[in-house]
């Protein structure tokens, strides 16, 4: 039985690594596909200003994008990510410009309640069994309100007092991209090189076999919701570092962005599959679509068309080449 075990393995591994390989050059060519275009369509678009706006830009969206991914694989979602997104900087500004805190207190406070909302998401819905998008809803609503209520519904001026995270700091780029890009490998090894990212693929695959393993899914499924309110307490730090402020409409809508990069990245809404690169690659084409259509003059709903028809585009042409790697392997 145990040297039958490596040979009956084997096929299948050469099969999930060309799998990948295929999953990144997919990524690449699209991506590289719509530089060239937009690069052709405007003069200004191939250009390091342009790319070091891109860059610039998409930290808050990456670091979300991470916890999303790990949200998504245990077969779970989190609507309430740019609410968090607000309200930890609500907090933040108010601990500056209220409370008369240090910065480093004040980022913390800031952190630690997006560490706070993301767990009273996952443990609402693991304690009473209820769907994640029933309660991360609920939380959507009720963390604006929140930010709201902090800010008395109006934008709060930090001043450069953050702006330190958002300012250019290598060749242009900023340090909130390079954290960005650590963060995004941090949880790629987390979810493939750790017994956490194995059992987090186990329980989106199959749940009840986990649990007759021996393996609790629910103290894993809270942690999940937990880290992803704590990145996106950070993306609400990354944004007020960027615009000096902490708006308590911030954020809103980012959520399907965020659900849209990993969904394009190739993260199956059934759980159980998903890389954290891939989410990155997905990041990076929302960002570019992004400004090739702003760059080319498009109008406001010509871009949510064209933005919408991209994801379901991408969803469609994953969901076919799983099934024929289900039919390999089969």
């Amino acid at each position: 039985m145990t040297a039958a075990s490596p040979a009956t393995a084997s096929p299948a591994q050469p099969s999930a690594l060309r799998g990948q390989l295929g999953t990144y050059l997919g990524l690449t060519a699209v991506l590289v596909g719509m530089i060239a275009l937009f690069g052709s369509m405007s003069e200004y678009f191939l250009t390091r200003d342009t790319f070091l706006s891109i860059a610039n830009e998409i930290p808050a969206l990456a670091v979300m994008a991470v916890g999303m991914t790990f949200v998504l694989i245990i077969a779970g979602i989190d609507l309430s990510v740019g609410s968090v997104l607000a309200l930890s900087a609500a907090v933040t500004a108010a601990a500056i410009l209220q409370w008369k805190l240090s910065v480093p207190v004040a980022a913390v406070l800031g952190l630690l309640t997006g560490l706070l909302c993301g767990t009273v998401t996952g443990a609402v819905s693991v304690a009473w069994r209820l769907p994640s998008f029933i309660v991360s809803l609920g939380m959507l609503e009720a963390v604006r309100g929140g930010a709201y209520l902090v800010t008395d519904s109006r934008t709060q001026y930090v001043g450069d007092a953050i702006s330190g995270l958002a300012a250019p700091w290598i060749g242009g780029i900023s340090a909130a991209f390079v954290l960005a890009v650590l963060l995004v490998v941090v949880g790629q090894t987390v979810l493939t090189r750790t017994v956490f990212g194995r059992y987090v693929v186990g329980i989106g695959t199959n749940e009840e076999a986990m649990r007759l393993a021996g393996v609790d899914p629910r103290p894993i499924r809270i942690i999940v919701f937990a880290v992803t309110g704590l990145l996106a307490g950070l993306a609400g730090l990354m944004q007020s570092a960027r615009l000096e402020a902490a708006d308590p409409n911030a954020g809103v809508g980012i959520e399907l962005q965020v659900i849209a990069a990993v969904v394009i990245g190739g993260t199956s809404l059934m759980g159980g599959r998903g890389s954290v690169i891939n989410t990155f690659f997905g990041v990076l084409i929302i960002a570019v679509l992004e400004a090739g259509l702003a760059q080319v003059g498009a109008s406001e709903p010509s871009k949510r068309i064209i933005t919408g028809a991209v994801i379901v585009v991408a969803v469609i042409i994953d969901t076919l080449r799983q099934r024929r790697a289900d039919r390999r392997l089969a």
